[in-house]
């Protein structure tokens, strides 16, 4: 971009030399020049050299660059630090994943449960290493669940390309792939622990429980007995940001990876822009079927589920892997 001359000799000036008037005390330090008054302080004035004001078009770039960055700083004294967090593996669990393409065939019996389907096509296994010292709670009530098979027939009810997967969703409606809780489980006290969210979605492959994003029905949750064992796996390919202080990490993916990517691959429902509008106008209105909808959002556009859970045995049961979350 060409300039006018006038603008460039306006850009460059010289600063005519100024005094600056310095307050020094009057210790060993100062000038052993004598001073003119009976006061213990002497004030000295020099003279400031000359200094070139020039634009921002002369600066370097990396001075600009630095001035920037040094604005935009973020002040990371308040996070959380994850140095000092136990991620000891203390148990390793199994889920393997299957696409039903029957589910929504019209001969498909009424009632019947994912477990039982006919044309089960597997995506394969995904070894889970849970945080048992750190959450011991957590991860206790999702082994429970695995091995109790409860997490058999559930089903994949959310893919957020990009970001994460939620299965487990809680209910009566087995046929609808939710989830039923076994008996015993414990009250889990840690997702009111500030402890419990130390942890961050910073790769793929965490496994979290859901408590931000979870899609469990209100009535639900008012009972007693509530149980919350809806759970999520980040997907990749970057740190899911947005996740962190809202649900508790509890585990990593050991084995498996590529069938997490093989679910986060796959389309789908998105609403128009149109129908989003309205929803949100429904649901300010109160309107409950709003909530309604707004589940069937982000549902994989291929019915995937839980074929199979359970833990896996293994003769050293502790484990750190070397880079976790």
């Amino acid at each position: 971009m060409a300039f006018p001359s006038s603008s460039i000799r306006a850009a460059s000036s010289t600063v005519h030399p100024t005094y600056l008037c310095l307050h020094l005390p009057n210790s060993h330090h100062a000038s052993s020049r004598p001073s003119n008054t009976n006061h213990d302080n002497s004030y000295k004035c020099v003279k400031s050299p000359k200094i070139v004001r020039r634009s921002l078009f002369s600066l370097p770039a990396s001075f600009l660059l630095l001035h920037v960055s040094s604005s935009l700083a973020i002040d990371d004294t308040n996070t959380p630090s994850t140095s000092a967090v136990d991620t000891t593996i203390t148990d390793r669990i199994f889920i393997d994943f299957s696409v039903c393409p029957s589910y929504f065939r019209s001969d498909r019996p009424l009632g019947a449960e994912l477990s039982s389907c006919p044309d089960s096509e597997p995506l394969g296994r995904v070894v889970f290493g849970l945080y048992g010292r750190l959450l011991p709670v957590t991860a206790a009530n999702f082994k429970a669940t695995c091995t109790a098979a409860a997490y058999r027939g559930t089903l994949v009810h959310k893919l957020l390309q990009g970001q994460f997967f939620a299965a487990g969703r809680q209910g009566s409606r087995r046929d609808k792939g939710e989830v039923q809780p076994p008996s015993g489980l414990v009250r889990n006290s840690e997702t009111v622990n500030p402890k419990a969210f130390k942890l961050r979605h910073a790769r793929p492959g965490t496994l979290s429980l859901c408590l931000g994003e979870n899609d469990d029905d209100g009535d639900i949750k008012l009972n007693p007995n509530y149980h919350n064992v809806e759970f999520l796996v980040t997907t990749g390919p970057g740190p899911c940001p947005e996740l962190d202080g809202q649900n508790i990490v509890f585990g990593t993916v050991l084995e498996g990876m590529d069938v997490i990517t093989s679910i986060a691959t796959i389309p789908t429902y998105k609403p128009a822009e149109r129908i989003r509008l309205f929803n949100d106008f429904a649901q300010l209105i109160g309107d409950e079927r709003a909530q309604t909808a707004r589940a069937m959002w982000d549902r994989p556009l291929k019915t995937v589920y839980i074929s199979d859970c359970g833990e896996l045995k293994v003769t050293k049961k502790y484990l750190s892997p070397p880079s976790l979350p």
